[in-house]
C-alpha cells in the first residue's frame, strides 16, 4: 500500500497536482508546456468533456471525431515533468481506493507538443524536429533505479568522450520506436538535448560566467546513429526517460521557434505552434488503433 504522503490526493480524491481522476484521463495524452497552449489545441476538439486547472497543470478531455484524448500543460522543467509522468501513470495503474498497483499495468501514449531552438545552421523557425533520442542534462534519473540498452550505454559512452569534460551528468532515453515511424514523415528526426535551465543550462551568458561554455559548439557537432543534436529545450528527456521506466509510449515533436547558431527567433511564435498542433493532430486523428495499446 502506498502512503498518502507519498501519493497525495486532494478533496475530491484526484491526484494532488494535476487534479484529475482516473475517469477524466484519455488514453492519448498530449503535453504542452505552456498552460494557454491547452486551449489552443482543445479548440481543435469536436467535443471538450473535462476541463481542469490546478497551479501550472491545465488539462482538457475531449473527442476528435471518435477518438478520446487529453491535452496538459506541464508548465516548464524537468522536475515538473517528474509530477506530470508519475501522476500520470498513477491514474491509470493505481487503485487510488486501496492505494494498492492494479496486478496488470495499462500503457499511455504520450505524445509531446512543444517549442525548440534548433542547433543545425539548417533548422528554421517553422522547422517541426522529432526527437529519437533524449539527453538530459539534469539530475532526474539519479533518483530512480534505471538500467539502460545497451544502444543507450553506446551512445553515452561516444557523447562522453565527445564532450571530453564539457557538460556535466547526463542521462539519455529513446521515443517509442512506432511511434518515430508514424510521425516521422512531419519533420527531421534527429537527438534532442533537454536541459536543467533556459539560460546557463543552455549556453546562455548574461552576467555570471558559464561554466561550460563550448556546450553548445560541442553539440552541434556530435552524431549517433548517423543522427545529430537537432535542437535544445526542458522536458523532452524527462518524458522519454520516465515513459520508457514506466512502460508508456512517448515521442517528443517540435517547434523550432529560435536557431542558436545563427541567433534567429521566430516573428510569429503562435502561428508556428498553430502549425504543429493541426499537422500532429491530423496524424493522431489517423493513429492506428494497434499504435495506442
Amino acid at each position: 500500500m502506498i502512503a498518502a504522503a507519498d501519493l497525495p490526493l486532494n478533496k475530491r480524491d484526484a491526484v494532488y497536482h494535476l487534479d484529475l481522476r482516473p475517469e477524466e484521463l484519455a488514453d492519448i495524452v498530449i503535453t504542452v508546456g505552456d498552460p494557454s497552449r491547452v486551449q489552443q489545441v482543445s479548440q481543435h476538439f469536436d467535443h471538450i468533456e473535462i476541463k481542469r486547472a490546478h497551479r501550472e497543470f491545465v488539462t482538457h478531455t475531449g473527442t476528435i471525431g471518435k477518438r478520446r484524448l487529453s491535452v496538459l500543460s506541464t508548465g516548464i522543467g524537468v522536475p515538473n515533468i517528474d509530477i506530470v509522468m508519475n501522476e500520470l501513470d498513477a491514474l491509470v495503474n493505481i487503485d487510488l481506493t486501496t492505494r494498492v498497483p492494479f496486478e496488470k499495468s495499462k500503457q499511455l501514449t504520450i505524445i509531446r507538443f512543444g517549442t525548440t531552438g534548433g542547433l543545425q545552421a539548417d533548422c528554421a523557425p517553422g522547422d517541426i524536429l522529432i526527437s529519437r533520442f533524449g539527453i538530459g542534462f539534469d539530475t532526474l534519473l539519479d533518483y530512480y533505479q534505471h538500467k539502460p540498452l545497451y544502444t543507450l550505454n553506446a551512445m553515452h559512452d561516444a557523447l562522453e568522450s565527445h564532450l571530453a569534460g564539457e557538460s556535466g551528468p547526463f542521462y539519455l532515453a529513446e521515443s517509442d520506436k512506432g511511434l518515430l515511424e508514424y510521425f516521422s514523415p512531419l519533420g527531421t528526426v534527429g537527438i534532442t538535448a533537454t536541459c536543467g535551465g533556459f539560460y546557463g543550462p543552455q549556453g546562455r551568458h548574461l552576467r555570471i560566467p558559464l561554466r561550460f561554455p563550448n556546450l553548445l559548439n560541442k553539440l552541434t557537432t556530435f552524431s549517433f546513429s548517423n543522427l545529430a543534436v537537432i535542437n535544445f529545450e526542458m522536458e523532452t528527456a524527462g518524458i522519454l526517460a520516465l515513459g520508457q521506466l514506466l512502460g508508456h509510449r512517448c515521442l517528443s515533436l517540435s517547434m523550432v521557434i529560435a536557431n542558436r547558431i545563427k541567433g534567429l527567433f521566430a516573428k510569429d511564435v503562435n502561428a508556428h505552434v498553430e502549425q504543429l498542433i493541426v499537422a500532429a493532430l491530423r496524424k493522431i486523428g489517423d493513429l492506428p488503433e494497434q499504435a495506442t495499446k
